[in-house]
């Protein structure tokens, strides 16, 4: 999935918190020149993003990247939606299982891989109830005083 020396540029925090992840995929995006330039420079939020199937295509919807000021009159719009490069086959089984009820695609973070590309880490996953979220953080509250006192009496 990633390779070793691929760079993160952004990540969005929110989805372990708000989504059980069922399934992880790999895309390329679709960009205009000054949409890589910003991206470059880390100007890019996936915040309320996510994707959605349309005719065949897949396409990521209200990811934010700002505009590159270099680029004046050719400037990209912020909002628009991209196309995101997938499999044939990936698309259809994306296709099928996101017309379940309650299962969307949702990006995870934004690479620059070794050769220079701009990939998505897209999230096949399911939205979690608020008694899920409380749970998960009492979880990892009481895993993290465990860690603490293990690591206490090892000194």
């Amino acid at each position: 999935m990633k390779s070793a020396a691929a760079r993160t540029v952004a990540v969005n925090k929110h989805v372990a918190h708000d989504y059980t992840i069922l399934e992880k995929f790999e895309a390329g995006l679709a960009l205009q020149g000054s949409e890589v330039k910003a991206i470059r420079e880390g100007r890019i939020s996936l915040k309320e993003s996510y994707a959605e199937v349309k005719g065949g295509e897949v396409f990521l919807v209200k990811c934010h990247i700002s505009p590159y000021e270099a680029a004046n009159i050719f400037n990209h719009e912020p909002l628009r939606d991209r196309k995101l490069l997938l499999h044939r086959r990936e698309i259809k089984r994306l296709a099928g299982k996101t017309q379940e009820r309650g299962l969307t695609l949702v990006p995870t973070r934004v690479l620059i891989s070794d050769r220079g590309k701009i990939k998505l880490e897209l999230a096949l996953v399911r939205g979690k109830r608020e008694y899920e979220k409380r749970e998960a953080l009492k979880k990892r509250d009481t895993d993290r005083e465990i860690r603490a006192e293990i690591k206490k009496r090892l000194r």
